[in-house]
């Protein structure tokens, strides 16, 4: 989906990763990022955030939370990331990023409390009593936010959980009765949804339900509220989010260019990210391509899927196929016609993706911009360096 938004905005990105990938320094089953792409896109979303009265926390687990990955969104203005679960809290640790938010969308174990509150996290969602308890016993003034649900609020399966957003008043004065604790505010997720027929981002009843509770909550003398509303975060529903009260967005995709918006307008955030690989053997007509980060972040129904081929000096899209996400993504395949590619042939893939769920590399690259590409580190998909190709 997004191959073609890549070689339409960011060609030189493209020719980047072949020509490196030829030159074996980079390897195959890899998720490639432009750094020079990502510094600028953080540092748009980060002005345009302060425009609109908005925080702005990056999410890093799409790209595996990568060391120099982090230094790009820091030189680009944005100083804090959200982490999604204590692993990525602990990388954002040791990528020197500050712990803006943890806790949402995964609540921080009982026995990994303590090591979260020595992360000293800004904030710390909790979705019940118990969780808010857990923080507040191993800290010092944590400001929570609560997680609220309301009847008709969609949410991804598995993700389910929260505050009745009825109750929200009385949450927050148990919350803030908590010693070692106070209730900061509130967040749902997801807040916006891209809509494929229309082809533009939609708020869900989350966000509604987000500004009920808030009207609630300054009602009862609430001041100050921190009002977090995350999902498929770019510049362009900054406007539609401030507009419903909202303080604190946490881009991900938006800092790669690859939310769903992103593959059918052309948005203020580069395309800075594409899955790297190579041809591994030829069987039945297809071509067999090394796997291991095939995992398509699902947003979009069903769509072609096409990869470009790189075996001779111009590089041609054909039609690939990839193991569904019930089997283990050992080889992709693609249809490469009359003209056989060799073995090690480049290929390389545009779509959204998800690194902290693959067995995938990380490859930053940097000079894409200036014509010098070289690449600035490989990593695994939890931030370590990688041990390759020794």
């Amino acid at each position: 989906m997004f191959l073609d938004v890549l070689r339409r905005r960011n060609p030189a990105f493209l020719q980047a990763v072949i020509a490196l990938h030829r030159e074996r320094r980079i390897p195959a089953n890899a998720y490639a990022l432009d750094l020079d792409a990502v510094r600028r896109n953080a540092r748009v979303l980060a002005e345009e955030g302060a425009k609109h009265g908005l925080e702005v926390l990056a999410m890093t687990k799409q790209v595996g939370r990568a060391p120099r990955f982090i230094d790009a969104i820091k030189a680009g203005g944005i100083a804090a990331g959200v982490a999604v679960d204590m692993q990525d809290a602990r990388a954002l640790r040791d990528g020197g990023l500050a712990l803006g938010h943890v806790g949402h969308l995964v609540q921080v174990p009982q026995a990994e409390a303590a090591a979260a509150a020595a992360l000293d996290p800004a904030y710390w969602t909790v979705f019940s009593d118990d969780k808010a308890a857990e923080a507040a016993a191993v800290s010092e003034n944590q400001a929570l936010l609560a997680r609220i649900r309301a009847p008709g609020d969609v949410f991804y399966t598995g993700h389910e959980g929260g505050f009745p957003a009825g109750d929200v008043v009385a949450v927050a004065a148990r919350l803030d009765a908590l010693d070692g604790a106070r209730f900061a505010g509130i967040t749902t997720f997801p807040a916006l949804l891209f809509d494929a027929d229309a082809g533009e981002v939609r708020p869900t009843p989350n966000l509604t339900t987000l500004e009920r509770a808030a009207d609630r909550l300054r009602a009862a003398g609430v001041s100050d509220l921190v009002i977090n509303a995350p999902g498929t975060t770019s510049t362009a529903v900054y406007p539609l989010l401030a507009a419903a009260g909202a303080t604190q967005v946490e881009p991900g995709h938006g800092l790669t260019g690859t939310t769903p918006l992103h593959a059918v307008r052309e948005l203020a955030e580069l395309p800075a990210a594409c899955y790297v690989t190579e041809v591994s053997h030829l069987h039945g007509g297809r071509a067999f391509v090394f796997g291991g980060g095939l995992y398509i972040d699902p947003v979009f129904p069903d769509y072609r899927l096409r990869a470009l081929l790189a075996d001779g000096d111009e590089p041609r899209l054909v039609d690939a196929t990839i193991p569904p996400p019930s089997a283990i993504d050992y080889y992709g395949q693609l249809e490469y016609g009359a003209l056989p590619p060799r073995v090690g042939a480049t290929v390389v893939f545009g779509f959204r993706i998800q690194a902290f769920v693959t067995r995938a590399y990380v490859v930053g690259i940097t000079g894409v911009s200036s014509g010098l590409p070289e690449v600035a580190g490989i990593w695994t998909g939890d931030g370590r360096k990688a041990a390759w190709p020794l």
